[in-house]
């Protein structure tokens, strides 16, 4: 891949795409970003060595891939704002912007835009995310290739083939980080409640999950395989597991992310225009509402 990236917004998610895209090898000189804050642009500047502009027109001319990573709340002022000059330009719009869809973007950008979202989450400050991304009908697939390839920057990437699937990706890998940070609380604050020291409790259970994390990962067994191999019977993880079972914690699990994909849902209509009430998340299988 040998094309200009413009990346608007300058902060957490870019840094780490682009300081993703560097280690990997990508010429700096291909590179440029633009960002209202002389203060971002300037930390962006010094410790990337990227070209840094104040004024989003002046990057994204040049660009063949432009990256909108700015809040959700100013997306559509942005949009309007860079509509004229990207016009001119035949390049790639790739935004990580949460909750704004695909058609919204396209009618703020004057129309007829080639048009990726992806949906990463916050491990990918690390390059250990997940990424979710959709391409609308405007996407080549040389372009799906190199929306992957700069998203593969910071982790993994998952297509998903019709957009509302990203409110299902938001609110397992998108919000998932959350989930597992309570319940590493939750055992933490548990064990120093027992009588074990904090520094250890944290310790242990840092370790714990990343141990868990990466048996999983390395293994070709499954999540209840792997769960079963340590659950001895008559043991200690069995009286755990059932109490877990007792208080029903699957389907509080299965509430909790119906509750996000609904937001998820909310907010696209709510920063939108509200084209996609048809798509409107299903009811639970059990009933309950989500």
């Amino acid at each position: 891949m040998n094309v200009t990236i413009c990346f608007i917004g300058a902060g957490n998610m870019s840094k780490s795409l682009i300081g993703g895209l560097i280690a990997s090898g990508y010429d700096k000189e291909k590179i440029i970003a633009a960002d209202p804050s002389a203060e971002q642009r300037v930390a962006l500047t010094q410790s990337l060595g990227i070209s840094c502009y104040e004024q989003n027109q002046d990057a994204i001319e040049q660009s063949d891939i432009v990256i909108l990573s700015v809040k959700p709340q100013v997306f559509q002022a942005v949009c309007q704002e860079i509509k004229t000059n990207l016009q001119k330009t035949s390049a790639l719009i790739l935004s990580v912007a949460a909750g704004i869809r695909s058609q919204d973007i396209n009618l703020w950008l004057g129309g007829n835009r080639a048009i990726v979202r992806a949906m990463p989450n916050t491990p990918s400050l690390i390059q250990t995310g997940a990424a979710g991304l959709f391409a609308n009908e405007k996407v080549s697939e040389e372009q799906k290739s190199q929306a992957e390839h700069i998203l593969r920057a910071a982790g993994i990437t998952i297509w998903v083939q019709d957009e509302p699937q990203l409110d299902i990706v938001t609110a397992l890998s998108g919000s998932g980080p959350a989930y597992y940070f309570l319940f590493m609380e939750a055992m933490e604050n548990a064990a120093i409640q027992m009588g074990l020291d904090a520094k250890t409790a944290h310790l242990l259970t840092m370790q714990t999950a990343l141990g868990a994390a990466k048996m999983v990962m390395e293994s070709n067994q499954s999540c209840a395989t792997l769960r079963h191999n340590v659950t001895s019977p008559n043991g200690t993880t069995e009286r755990a597991i059932q109490q877990f079972e007792k208080a029903s914690l699957r389907q509080i699990v299965e509430q909790a992310m119906q509750a996000a994909q609904q937001r998820a849902f909310e907010l696209g209509n709510d920063l939108g225009n509200g084209h996609n009430q048809l798509n409107k998340p299903s009811p639970s299988k059990s009933g309950e509402p989500s």
